[in-house]
């Protein structure tokens, strides 16, 4: 018996389900091969979707046709919008989720998928010949065959987890590790190295003295991830707030002699911006307090998270210092903080559609690409299970760039610059924050979605629809003049000068005291009735009063957008002998030689290559 399939998805977390059902979605018979089909996108940390940055790749990811956000809603318990004291180009949607609930939800639409396949096993070969995969043989000696191959294998990829001394081989607390992939990859000359992350302690709610802290409730408005109409809750749960104290400083310090960070048994480098609770006590040795969370896990469970704290100390360590902090003096584990290291590959090593650039239509995503978190993971595997499917069909691939989503700037850093420590999404890095809002996710990439053929009908339909009414109102505002006496009144309560002449709204929304949906009030008669009942009415509103008062910094990064990225259309050619070009730094030509950047605007965003050496690249291209 011969098992063959069009794609084959190595690994069932959240690259693994994005990319084995956007692949489904386009026609592929797809293979989803992952170790316990009982943790399908778990969230092996913290259970929270979103925040900075990684909520606007949600909402991409929900416009793109992924399945992130929608999960996200269905087993939402806390919603907050982060950054709201600050420009709308970094408002971020941050949710808590149940996480039983979030794996739930992600099988049972993995399984309603007819096109996907599951199996439990754990890969450890890939079969290779004439230097293109063609399918993958399992530990139970399995073999099945595909056009293409995904690996998604997350943490697992020789993971070793460290807890004190104590060391335990496994991708997660109580599960297996796998092997055999980095020793066969490295015999084609794929690079690999170690990364290192970590988790806290789980906790006994029923422990937790709640009231000493201080409560962290949820946004009275509770805002949706996907752009369809999901259900969200009716209620939330609250997290808690509190702090470590030098009590609990002086007990971890006991614990260095056993840490394995410090005695150099971790060789993996960590993530610099989630650092473990003894790295923020070396690192940050003025500080006599750190601000930690108490994160619900689910709806019904009294287990909680401990955001902060990340730690592989040893057990005893770990739960006297914790003991020691203010709502915590009786608390009860459920299971240690420990740290994990695991393989990755060097992500410079892969094309732009995730493809490797040494073994044909094999494709990586996820952790395994140098990135942490649920959301850049997710990101990865819906662009790799689009590119897997349009590699097999022998289209184009799909690209997205660093002005179109953050999904762009994403990859396009992972395989222009690399990472020497685990890759987290930031509004920083993209330098076109404020055409990237998660407000308008959908306006940006819903239409490539409907292209590809990743948009179902109901999602077609909502699109079409909020467009349209994004159009009515649009010409509303511009259109639509109000005399003193309708308008006077509002803008004496709202602080702001009297008209003595009509005005038109646009005119009036752009002074800072008002707002859109201030004015929409004040002329709820002229909106048609089906407009305002519209689910996403109000979030319309907020989008059209972004783009109308930040209008002149939008066009000029749009403008801005459009100069860089004619670098981008200016190919480098391959024949060029980097060498010969001595007017290029030493640096510059060892990084072209090494990363082999395909245009002159991934080549310019290499570290390492200086403007300089962009001007002769310029030149001998006659540019």
């Amino acid at each position: 018996m011969k098992l063959e399939y069009d794609i084959i998805v190595v690994g069932g977390g959240h690259a693994g389900c994005e990319a084995a059902h956007a692949a489904a979605c386009l026609g592929a018979k797809v293979l989803l091969i992952t170790i316990d089909m009982t943790k399908m996108a778990e969230m092996s940390c913290n259970p929270a979707m979103g925040g900075i940055a990684k909520g606007q790749i949600i909402r991409e990811i929900d416009a793109l046709g992924g399945y992130s956000g929608i999960v996200t809603d269905r087993s939402m318990i806390q919603f907050r919008m982060l950054n709201r004291s600050k420009g709308p180009a970094v408002w971020s949607p941050r949710a808590q989720c149940d996480r039983g609930l979030f794996v739930r939800e992600w099988r049972r639409i993995i399984e309603e998928n007819e096109n996907i396949d599951l199996w439990q096993d754990n890969v450890n070969e890939l079969l290779i010949e004439n230097d293109q995969v063609t399918g993958v043989k399992t530990k139970l000696n399995a073999l099945f065959y595909a056009k293409a191959v995904i690996i998604t294998v997350g943490t697992f990829q020789n993971g070793l987890m460290h807890v004190g001394k104590t060391k335990l081989e496994g991708g997660r607390i109580s599960e297996t590790v796998s092997t055999g992939i980095t020793e066969q990859l490295a015999e084609f000359g794929i690079e690999s190295a170690r990364l290192k992350t970590g988790t806290p302690a789980r906790l006994d709610g029923r422990t937790i003295n709640f009231k000493v802290l201080e409560e962290q409730k949820g946004d009275r408005e509770i805002r949706r991830f996907s752009f369809l109409n999901t259900v969200l809750p009716d209620q939330q749960l609250s997290c808690y707030i509190t702090y470590t104290n030098e009590e609990v400083h002086e007990i971890l310090r006991k614990g260095f002699g056993d840490s394995p960070l410090y005695t150099g048994v971790i060789k993996g480098t960590g993530p610099r911006y989630c650092p473990s609770i003894e790295t923020k006590i070396v690192t940050f040795k003025d500080k006599d307090k750190h601000q930690l969370f108490l994160e619900p896990e689910g709806w019904n469970t009294n287990e909680y998270y401990l955001n902060g704290f990340s730690s592989s100390l040893p057990l005893d360590i770990q739960y006297e210092a914790i003991q020691k902090i203010k709502g915590l003096e009786n608390v009860k584990m459920y299971r240690p903080g420990y740290a994990i290291e695991y393989d990755f590959f060097m992500p410079t090593q892969l094309n732009h559609n995730l493809e490797s650039k040494k073994i044909g239509y094999l494709f990586f995503a996820g952790q395994v690409n140098g990135t942490t978190g649920y959301e850049e993971a997710a990101a990865q595997g819906i662009m790799a299970g689009i590119n897997a499917w349009k590699k097999m069909e022998g289209k184009d691939a799909f690209i997205l760039k660093r002005e179109e989503a953050y999904i762009g700037v994403l990859i396009d850093d992972l395989v222009t610059k690399g990472v020497d420590e685990p890759y987290r999404m930031f509004t920083s890095r993209a330098e076109y924050r404020i055409l990237l809002r998660q407000d308008n996710a959908d306006s940006r990439l819903t239409k490539m979605a409907i292209e590809i053929g990743m948009a179902s009908e109901e999602r077609k339909k909502v699109y079409f629809e909020k467009e349209k009414t994004r159009e009515i109102l649009n010409g509303l505002i511009k259109n639509t003049s109000l005399p003193p006496e309708q308008i006077n009144t509002f803008l004496k309560n709202k602080g702001t000068t009297e008209i003595r002449q009509k005005v038109k709204l646009i005119d009036v929304l752009l002074r800072p005291e008002v707002t859109l949906s201030d004015l929409f009030f004040a002329i709820s008669e002229s909106i048609d009735q089906d407009v305002k009942s519209a689910y996403y009415f109000n979030e319309i509103v907020e989008s059209i009063e972004i783009e109308s008062k930040y209008k002149g910094y939008i066009e000029r990064e749009k403008l801005l957008a459009e100069k860089i990225g004619r670098l981008d259309e200016i190919k480098i050619d391959r024949g060029i002998e980097v060498d010969s070009l001595l007017s290029i730094s030493t640096e510059g030509r060892f990084k072209l030689k090494k990363y082999k950047p395909e245009t002159i605007g991934q080549a310019a965003r290499i570290s390492g290559i200086s403007p300089s050496d962009i001007n002769v690249l310029l030149l001998y291209m006659g540019r």
